[in-house]
């Protein structure tokens, strides 16, 4: 029986930051074939080398586009977002929604200032309360995850009166 693989670490950082090239092995180009310092995995790497050929090198569009195995559009957005972000710019953007869209300032100020007056409210009944009063409606357990991430307020120390 052979031994399990590793696997390779660059890989698997390069995967949990969602840089990973899901198909590497379209990229094509000369320079990713013969030179170890091109890794076709590294999706950053492929997208800003593909906009430098066509910017430093002015190869074609579609010619690059068809070299490095990606599309027009993935050119264009990587340019667009190199030319407004930077480098940065060029990593993957985490897909889906970007947070509890329902849970606005509105209903978040209805659920703290229920909770200021009553703590040992259940968020069965704060999704109720933004129901009823907001006509919003709001799965329990989004207000528990929205209760854990906010911002924890300071409180004053009490003074304590002199003894």
């Amino acid at each position: 029986m052979a031994p399990a693989r590793r696997p390779d670490p660059k890989i698997e950082a390069l995967r949990e930051r969602g840089a990973l090239h899901s198909q590497p092995e379209r990229v094509r180009d000369p320079q990713f074939r013969e030179n170890a310092f091109y890794d076709p995995h590294d999706l950053v790497q492929v997208k800003y080398e593909m906009l430098r050929r066509v910017q430093v090198d002015r190869e074609r569009v579609t010619k690059t586009c068809a070299a490095f195995g990606l599309s027009r559009p993935v050119f264009y957005k990587s340019q667009q977002a190199l030319d407004k972000e930077g480098l940065p710019g060029l990593v993957p953007k985490k897909r889906g929604p970007r947070g509890a869209h329902k849970l606005t300032q509105e209903v978040m100020d209805l659920i703290e200032d229920a909770l200021a007056a009553d703590r040992s409210l259940r968020a069965e009944t704060l999704a109720q309360l933004v129901r009823d009063r907001l006509d919003v409606a709001v799965h329990p357990r989004s207000i528990q995850r929205a209760l854990v991430r906010r911002p924890q307020k300071k409180r004053r120390p009490q003074s304590r009166g002199s003894m």
